[in-house]
């Protein structure tokens, strides 16, 4: 399944693209991608475990990025 997202508060593309190589080491996603300029994030992982994999999502960036947040589009 892929799923777009809205991403806000990221500061640089570099931040970006720490933030996009930590989410595609959760288990379950089969890639994640970033777009800093549009401010998107896009994940394609296994659609019977969105529950766990969305959980470890919001762990990640909220480590690696606190200010940022996601919304769903």
């Amino acid at each position: 399944m892929i799923s777009k997202y809205k991403i806000k508060g990221l500061d640089c593309a570099n931040c970006a693209a720490e933030l996009e190589r930590a989410l595609q080491k959760i288990k379950g996603i089969e890639n994640a991608s970033i777009n800093f300029i549009t401010e998107k994030m896009q994940l394609e992982y296994d659609e019977t475990k969105k529950e766990e994999i969305m959980k470890n999502v919001k762990k990640v960036i909220k480590r690696e990025e606190p200010d940022v947040t996601i919304e769903e589009v």
